[in-house]
Parts: C-alpha cells; structure tokens; sequence
C-alpha cells in the first residue's frame, strides 16, 4: 500500500469515526477481504471508535490493528448491557483475529445426570446435552472425585450401562450384578429399590451437585426425625449416615458463613510480562463452593485488567448457567451487567475472604502453568524471562547478551575486576573475562571500572565481536554513571545500561535503569529477579576469586625466587625440609648441602650472609 492510498484509508476511517452516535453499541472492524478482524463494544461509540485513529496512539498492538483496517460497521443498542452481550455473541459468531478468546475448557471432566428412565451419574469429558445434564467443568478432578464418592455413599445410584426401563423391571429382565452384592448399589434393576425412591435420591444429588447442600441436609434431617417418631427405627438409622456423610462433606467444602447464597467472584492474575492473564471463577451457594474454574488469556491489544474482566464474566456466566445477581470483582467496574446483576468490591468480611481465595487459586493455576510450559519447553522459560526484562526496561530488543562487571581489591592492592557474560538467561562460561587493572592507583572504584569497560569494548569493537544486549553494573548510581561516560560519550555506543544495588546486609534489592537511573518496580520472590540475583552473585564470586588466587601466589612469593641459579624443585626440597624461609636463613653449608648439594648450599649461603664474605 503507498502513503497516498494508506492516507485516504484512515481518512475514510475518521470520517465514519466521526459520524457515529454517541449512543452505547458495538463496532466491527473489517480487514482489505471484508473479514472481521476485531469486535469491540462502548457506551459511546463516537467517543470510542475515535480513539483508534488518534495519531499520539503509542500501543504497539493497538497501532498493527489499525492499521489492517479497511472498514468498520456498528450496531447501536439501547442500553451498555446489550451491548456487552451484543459482542460476546458477535466475537462467538466470527472469532476475530484480535479479539481475546475465552480458552475452551473441553479437556476438563464434568459430572453428568443422564435422562435415562432409572438414571445415572457418572464423569465425563465428553458433553452431549442431548443424552442427560452436566454439571461442571471441574479443573480440580480431585473435587470432582470428591463429590462424586459422597454421591455414591449416600444415594448409591447405579454404576452398570444396561439400558434400564420400568417395563423390563416390571417383567424381571433383568439380573443383579457385583455391585448390588457388594451393597454399593439398592439392586433397582430388578425391584429392590422402587423407581420412585431411586429417582428421589437422584433428584437430591443433582441439588447437592448445584451447591444446595444445606437444603438437602435439612431434608435428610426433618426425614429421619420423622421416621424415628413413626417408630421406622432401621430407616431412621439409614437416614442418619446420610445425614451424617453430608454434613462432614458440608464441613470440608464451606469456607464461609452458609448465609452467602447464589454469589459469583472473579479475580484476574497477571503473569510478569502482561502478556498473559488468569480469571478465576467461584461460585458459591450457601456458603460452599460449587465452582471453581481458571481460564488464560493472551492479550492481543495490551487490554487493561478491566477491559479484560468485562469481556470474560458474561462468557463465564453463560457456560456455567450462572444467574446470581451479586458479582464480587477486585475493583470497580465501569460497566453493569445484563440481568440486573451487580458488582460488589469487598473490602472486609467473609466476602473478602472469598475475593482472596479466589485470587490464591489463580496465582496457583499461573504458577502451574508455568511449570509445565518450562517443564516441556526448557528454552520458553529462557525466552520469557527475556521478554520480562525487555518489556520491565522498555528495551528494542530481547537482551540476549547481558554482561556484568564488578571489581574487587584491598586498600588498592592486587587490583582486579571480572567481566562475566549470560546468554539467554544462563552463564556462558567461555565468554567470561579477567582484568589486571593496570591505570588506576590505589582503592578507586569508579576509575578500575572504566578502565575495564573501555578496555572490554574497544577490543570488541576492534575485533568486531557482537557487543551486549545489555550492561548490567555490580553497584548503584555511581557505577551506572561512570560506566555510561565511557560506552556513550567516549565509544559512542548504545548499549542500554542498568544496575543492581544491594542493602545494608549485602543482599540485592534493587533494579536500577534509565538516564536518570529509576527504580524498576520488581518483586523479590519472581523468577527473574533470582536471575539477577544470581547474575550479581556470579560476578562477585568471579571477580573475588581471581583477586584472592592473585594474592595468593604473592604470599606464595619468596625470597628463593629471586636467587640466581635455584630453581622451583630446589625451593621445593628446601621448604619441605626446613618448612620456612627463616630457617632456612639460619642453617648453615653443612645442613644446606645434605639437602641440595654443595654448589646450591653455597649460592644460597651467600645471598643471605653476603657480608661474611667465605662461606662457612
């Protein structure tokens, strides 16, 4: 497309932006083939539409969506509710390229009621409405496993596939099998148990499986109390173990005051690029929770968290027939909801704690998603703490090569410094580097590091070695200061610059970038900052090692080195017979000579007795 045709496409654009009523509704807009690319909504349309074709528009998404649009059309509504289901069904009818979708989530298991005459209960992963009711998904199978040995210690509903009728029953068609003699079910298959009591206790799982526990635990209870004053003492009895099951099941899944009826709670998690995000979803009936579901999303168009949240909830609701009129949510929402539901900010309370139990089960769902994504693709990891750091320092590129230096000395002595390198967040061994700081007398920091770096990169650049992604510095301010003097001002590089600082215990606390260096917000406990960390302990294990092996070999240094014509065996001999160097001062020719020979004995006699003259 030339700039003339591309100008004339965003002025046909603005002039449709322009004209649109400023009336709640949804828009589409279409690709060059008069596909839909993207499905929005707004409570006012012009207002909204018009912000697309702005030209100070820096999202970087934002700016690849304009500019694959050709047309736009809209829907206007009469209220923001139908307009929020107005592109919930739009985005369902045409799955646009750049609209978040709502991740399936066929591959969880879910509890079904078949409609069979005498009915079943079983998990599947397969959903067909035609053949019985399903209740789920269930992303935790372990609750699911959970409900449904509760369902078969009290209410023993059949466990075979015979296609059961009353007319087979009737006529005896049928024959028990193990699991009528092993009691795990009444035998209504040929007339132990009556349809209609088979059917009851159905009825009673299916509301324990839609939360209404406490309604039929309190049936179960006015039953047996009933059966006890009508002296029916065996099913009195029955009835009590059931009472019983439910109300330890009752106390192992309500979090809650059971006062709590009929409500949703959505909280959203955001993974450390915000690229990704994890809604959860409780819904919760008489103080237990009959739901409990996370779904990812990918951003396509860096969506805020609300945006996010308003797109998700009706999607939600709908799969799981949700009708509650109370929607709790983490922060306020612009927009309401169809159905004359409401949203409610908890700020204390059981409510709250229900926000924060839903809150922790995302931030367990994204903790394990990564795990399994790093787990079956070791390289992602690598890539995604990459693009954490790129997008934390708003860097052009993934710094794949990021080098850090520190220095290391004493008072000014044995001056050195090391230069470490990570390759895609791992050390690259091959690539570290050792400095003799060679220009700098005495303890001066700032003036060892700029030696070193100007030292490092003018002999990359003469060597036309690929130079850093990134330079990271083992200190704060000061360090970033001197070491930007020479990459920029002196070599004239851009080489992006940060720095790591640490407290009053040593430890690292801090990210420092920028030009003035800023503090980049970064939590202690994430995956990359234990990099970091380990990037700044790695350069001080590098740097302190090579100082402490220089100042050892200069303890090791002694005076037998520096006489003429002995050699390392002979200083070797000598240290393992006399064991220091002032013995071997004191010892005369005789005791020198039955070590090293007369020749040596006397050469060393005489270096250090040289005003004797004779040698004794």
């Amino acid at each position: 497309m030339t700039k003339a045709e591309n100008e004339a496409r965003l002025a046909y654009l603005k002039n449709i932006a322009l004209n649109l009523p400023e009336a709640p509704g949804s828009y589409q807009f279409l690709d060059e083939k008069g596909v839909i690319i993207y499905v929005g909504k707004a409570k006012n349309l012009k207002a909204r539409v018009t912000t697309y074709f702005h030209t100070e528009v820096d999202r970087y998404k934002t700016k690849v969506l304009v500019s694959k649009i050709h047309d736009l059309k809209y829907t206007v509504t009469n209220s923001e509710e139908s307009a929020l289901l107005l592109e919930n069904s739009l985005i369902k009818q045409y799955n646009p390229r750049y609209n978040v979708l709502l991740k399936d989530g066929k591959t969880y298991p879910s509890i079904c009621i078949t409609k069979e005459p005498v009915p079943r209960i079983f998990h599947t992963r397969n959903i067909n409405r035609k053949t019985g009711k399903y209740y789920g998904p269930y992303s935790q199978v372990s609750t699911m496993y959970a409900i449904l040995e509760i369902i078969k210690k009290t209410y023993c509903p059949r466990r075979c596939n015979i296609p059961l009728t009353e007319d087979g029953i009737a006529h005896g068609k049928y024959k028990p099998c193990l699991y009528y003699h092993l009691k795990n079910c009444k035998g209504p298959c040929i007339g132990k148990q009556s349809i209609e009591d088979y059917r009851e206790g159905i009825r009673q799982a299916a509301e324990l499986l839609e939360g209404k526990t406490r309604k039929i635990s309190k049936e179960i209870y006015e039953l047996m109390l009933q059966k006890a004053s009508e002296l029916k003492f065996e099913e009195a009895e029955e009835l009590k173990q059931k009472y019983i099951l439910l109300e330890n099941f009752v106390a192992k899944t309500e979090v809650v005051s059971f006062t709590i009826n009929d409500v949703d709670v959505f909280s959203i998690i955001n993974d450390d690029t915000k690229s990704h995000a994890f809604i959860n979803y409780l819904h919760v009936t008489n103080g237990t929770i009959t739901q409990s579901f996370t779904y990812e999303y990918t951003r396509k168009l860096d969506e805020t968290d609300e945006e996010l949240l308003i797109s998700a909830i009706p999607e939600i609701r709908e799969r799981f027939k949700s009708h509650a009129k109370e929607v709790i949510v983490p922060f306020e929402m612009e927009w309401n909801l169809p159905d004359e539901a409401q949203f409610f900010v908890p700020q204390r309370g059981d409510k709250k704690t229900l926000l924060e139990l839903s809150e922790l089960n995302g931030k367990q769902y994204k903790v394990d998603r990564l795990k399994q994504i790093d787990k079956l693709n070791p390289e992602q990891k690598q890539t995604r703490l990459m693009k954490e750091l790129q997008v934390k320092l708003g860097l052009e590129k993934l710094p794949y090569q990021i080098e850090c230096f520190d220095n290391s000395n004493i008072s000014g002595t044995d001056a050195v410094a090391g230069c470490i390198v990570f390759k895609g967040m791992k050390p690259s061994k091959k690539d570290y580097r050792k400095y003799n700081i060679k220009t700098v007398v005495g303890p001066d920091d700032y003036a060892s590091m700029q030696e070193v770096v100007r030292r490092r990169y003018s002999r990359m650049i003469e060597e036309e070695t690929p130079l850093p992604d990134l330079i990271i510095t083992d200190g704060g301010i000061g360090q970033m200061g001197v070491v930007r003097e020479v990459v920029e001002d002196e070599l004239h590089l851009d080489i992006p610059i940060a720095g790591l600082s640490k407290d009053d215990k040593h430890r690292t606390n801090e990210l420092l970038f920028g030009f003035p260096p800023k503090v980049i917000a970064l939590k202690t406990d994430s995956e990359l900052f234990h990099v970091l960390t380990q990037i700044q302990d790695e350069v001080h294990r590098y740097a302190i090692t090579f100082h402490r092996d220089k100042r050892a070999k200069h303890a090791l240094h002694s005076e037998l080195d520096d006489i003429q014509g002995i050699g390392p065996k002979t200083k070797e001999e000598l240290l393992k017979k006399f064991k220091s160097l002032k013995r071997i001062k004191e010892a005369d020719t005789q005791a020198l000579t039955e070590i090293i020979g007369k020749s040596k004995a006397e050469i060393i006699y005489n270096y250090f007795h040289p005003n004797e003259g004779n040698s004794k």
